[in-house]
């Protein structure tokens, strides 16, 4: 088994996204409509440097098959868990904001990459 077999293999939980983070010019977002993807939950708190260079506290990693945007959010779960047209602000979703992304390639290859979203409740306004 190869590592992206691996990576395949470990990426099986359905996660919300909200992606397309858009400055909303009140000290917000807005998103696009939230779809599920698939990843590998992890609830862990570690310290991450940030996108500003700044160092910030995870609450949790998220192992992904695809890129996803700083700022973007997520939730563990699937959309039918949610209300209708949710939003990840609504308090009653308790989605976690992305503050860190990397993007590493698998051993060997230099078209197959592993991706790691770091989250928070705050993204990166808590600087």
């Amino acid at each position: 088994m190869g590592i992206t077999d691996f990576i395949n293999r470990m990426c099986t939980q359905t996660i919300v996204y909200w992606a397309n983070p858009v400055n909303d010019g009140e000290g917000g977002f807005t998103y696009d409509s939230p779809v599920e993807i698939l990843g590998r939950w992890e609830e862990v708190n570690e310290v991450v440097l940030g996108s500003n260079g700044k160092e910030l506290v995870s609450r949790a990693r998220v192992f992904l098959k695809q890129e996803v945007d700083e700022e973007g959010a997520m939730y563990l779960g699937e959309l039918t868990d949610l209300d209708s047209a949710p939003e990840p602000t609504d308090s009653a979703v308790n989605a976690l904001y992305i503050i860190a992304f990397s993007k590493v390639p698998v051993l060997g290859s230099a078209t197959d990459f592993m991706y790691k979203a770091s989250l928070n409740m705050l993204g990166n306004r808590q600087v």
